[in-house]
């Protein structure tokens, strides 16, 4: 939830009081780890999103490629 930009800030006091890592720190544990993180072009298009903006080592494709990667995933996300 955004609330405003209150969402945001909810959330990261709420992370910060159990001792829950923060959301880049979880992502970098999670390409450290080896987990492939694929952003959605669909998505970023609808969203005025671009490539330039993502974090790096995110890789950009659609639902098509998705599915013919997943093939030989041991484990898949799709969100």
């Amino acid at each position: 939830m955004h609330m405003g930009g209150m969402g945001t800030a909810m959330m990261k006091h709420v992370m910060k009081q159990k001792n829950v890592d923060s959301l880049p720190e979880m992502l970098a544990l999670a390409q450290a780890g080896g987990v492939k993180l694929v952003a959605c072009s669909m998505s970023m298009d609808v969203m005025g999103i671009k490539r330039e903006e993502l974090i790096d080592g995110i890789e950009v494709g659609g639902v098509a490629s998705f599915l013919g990667e997943s093939d030989d995933a041991t484990m898949t996300l799709f969100i």
